[in-house]
């Protein structure tokens, strides 16, 4: 039987460009109805472990997580990276990622220890990672006996089965298909149970919100906060998460980004109670375990240690002089992380004018994807953005788009800037990295590097700078000289 939630959904792009669907609302708390099975189980929950209190600058031990560098550790143990170094002395000052495994000693100072440190999934079970190759979401899902397999919906421009709406919600934000789906399952049994009311047609993820009905919409807001949390807790940004009840919990500084993405989840859905419950070992893990096995049996290293980004070229022709016009923001969306930077090409007085001006490869690759204004370059040439350095273009216009297949040398035309895809202040190129399915962030320990000019963040979204040994360029929508930046040809030999 086909299920249809007959919805519209609207791109919403903002500023001075947002990669983005609906505009993501604070959310309300609500408890689905099978909460009472989660929070009762007949011999009690499994209580949570809990760590001891720490005197202040005691030496603790850690073991490197994949992804993890020395800023947002300071952050999560409320010390500094000075510290961190004096204390490994065998860790050099300018490492970007840490080597997952690594052991250390890390100074924690005061920090309420309210989280749990009970791990629900390892990282690469919540980014799109190498770990989701080879699964066949599709195929999934028509082996299950639950109503989610015959839900169609309308989400990204049109109308979608279950497994594509999943599909394309993974792909564009990144996040692992498994987990998705396990979501589901943990709050409507969307995935097990054959019977369906109207409230699971119009909230298949039990959050009851007019704003975001059907499935695309629903799992569209789930996407939002995973991100936020995810990539919240990868740069140290994130330090405390609101429940529903409005209480407050602290991760626990040893927990790894995978896990606190599902607490940014659930701690919108639950309060305090609940909430335990959810991301205990009888909580949503469990669900997970159920459907897929032991998650962290399918974890992957897929962050190395010492990161670096290949070589780029900027994204337009020697010899140009294009506009810096935002810096670090959204990738894909309105949520973390800041990912991004913006390009206008010359000769464009503001607003949405066609220009002839082209967009080029900063590096070779493979064009993996060009569709609905975005173009991916996989920089490995596997074909597959799960995998290897990814760049991402958007507002890329139809007209002369590079098609998906092709191979592609540094400095082909990928296609002409637009404000195609969505609304935007003006013509523009958006460019963002994914590394093994992980957003990189623009600044911080791996910054966005072009041409030798070096990206930071400003003090917002959207704001920040462009570093050419000294020349520095700030972000600006107004094109003025102070924000221009110059793509010198290649000298003669």
């Amino acid at each position: 039987m086909k299920y249809t939630a007959w919805l519209i959904t609207i791109s919403l792009f903002l500023s001075s460009c947002v990669a983005v669907q609906p505009t993501q609302l604070t959310p309300t708390a609500t408890v689905p109805a099978t909460q009472e099975t989660i929070a009762e189980p007949a011999a009690g929950p499994t209580p949570l472990p809990t760590r001891t209190a720490f005197p202040p600058g005691e030496l603790v031990d850690y073991v490197a997580q994949t992804g993890d560098s020395l800023p947002a550790l300071a952050a999560h143990f409320n010390t500094t990276v000075e510290e961190i170094l004096a204390a490994n002395t065998n860790i050099p000052p300018d490492i970007t990622t840490l080597p997952a495994g690594l052991p250390m000693k890390i100074p924690i100072y005061y920090v309420p220890l309210i989280g749990s440190p009970f791990q629900i999934l390892p990282d690469s079970e919540v980014v799109n990672s190498p770990s989701a190759v080879g699964f066949d979401i599709e195929a999934e899902l028509e082996a299950t006996s639950g109503f989610l397999k015959d839900i169609f919906d309308y989400g990204y421009y049109r109308e979608r089965a279950a497994w594509d709406v999943i599909d394309v919600l993974s792909r564009n934000y990144s996040v692992h298909p498994r987990l998705l789906i396990a979501l589901l399952e943990y709050r409507t049994q969307a995935v097990s149970r054959s019977e369906v009311g109207e409230t699971d047609l119009i909230y298949p993820l039990g959050y009851e919100d007019p704003k975001y009905q059907g499935l695309y919409r629903q799992l569209l807001w789930a996407v939002e906060l995973i991100n936020d949390g995810y990539y919240g807790w990868r740069t140290g940004t994130l330090d405390m998460i609101k429940l529903a009840d409005g209480r407050l919990v602290r991760p626990d500084p040893w927990q790894n980004a995978g896990t606190v993405a599902i607490y940014q989840l659930f701690a919108a859905l639950y309060g305090q109670a609940e909430f335990d419950i959810a991301v205990g070992p009888d909580g949503f893990y469990n669900t997970y375990k159920a459907l897929w096995g032991e998650p962290f049996d399918q974890a992957v290293d897929f962050i190395p240690g010492n990161l670096v980004q290949p070589e780029l070229a900027l994204p337009f022709e020697p010899g140009k002089i294009w506009d810096f016009t935002a810096g670090p923001h959204y990738s894909w969306g309105i949520a973390l992380p800041y990912g991004a930077l913006d390009f206008a090409p010359p000769a464009v007085l503001g607003g949405c004018a066609s220009s002839a001006e082209w967009v080029t490869a900063p590096a070779a690759g493979v064009v993996t994807r060009s569709e609905l204004a975005m173009v991916i370059l996989d920089l490995d040439g596997d074909g597959d953005q799960r995998t290897g350095w990814v760049l991402f273009f958007f507002h890329i216009a139809e007209n002369d788009r590079i098609a998906a297949g092709l191979k592609v040398e540094e400095g082909v035309f990928l296609g002409h800037p637009s404000c195609e895809g969505g609304r935007s202040t003006g013509t523009h190129v958006h460019i963002a990295r994914i590394f093994n399915g992980e957003w990189i962030p623009a600044g911080g320990v791996l910054p966005f590097t072009m041409d030798g000019w070096v990206a930071d963040y400003g003090s917002a979204p959207y704001e920040g700078t462009l570093t050419k040994v000294s020349k520095v360029v700030r972000a600006s929508t107004l094109p003025t000289f102070e924000n221009q930046i110059y793509y010198a040809l290649p000298s003669p030999e």
